[in-house]
């Protein structure tokens, strides 16, 4: 899931963080026998990764909006139907 990074392709990144964040991710890195940098690479890619794929997910959405690309209250009533009989 992740790609593995060599020197070439990386970049060094500075930043701050509270000091009870940066003894959570030491604690963590340690456990996980990884760099702080790794574990930090990690989460931030995965951070992107979501919030990138939810973001073009939105713009999607908001466009069919825009072109009138909508439910009708059928399938709006299939998908209810599906789901209460789900839950119960």
């Amino acid at each position: 899931m992740y790609n593995v990074y060599t020197m070439s392709e990386s970049s060094v990144l500075t930043l701050r963080l509270d000091a009870k964040l940066k003894n959570k991710l030491d604690r963590l890195s340690k456990s996980m026998n990884r760099s702080r940098s790794f574990v930090a690479a990690q989460a931030i890619q995965e951070f992107v990764s979501v919030n990138e794929w939810q973001i073009n997910e939105i713009k999607k959405g908001l466009a069919e909006a825009d072109a009138g690309d909508f439910a009708t209250d059928e399938e709006v009533q299939q998908v209810m139907k599906k789901w209460t009989r789900r839950a119960r």
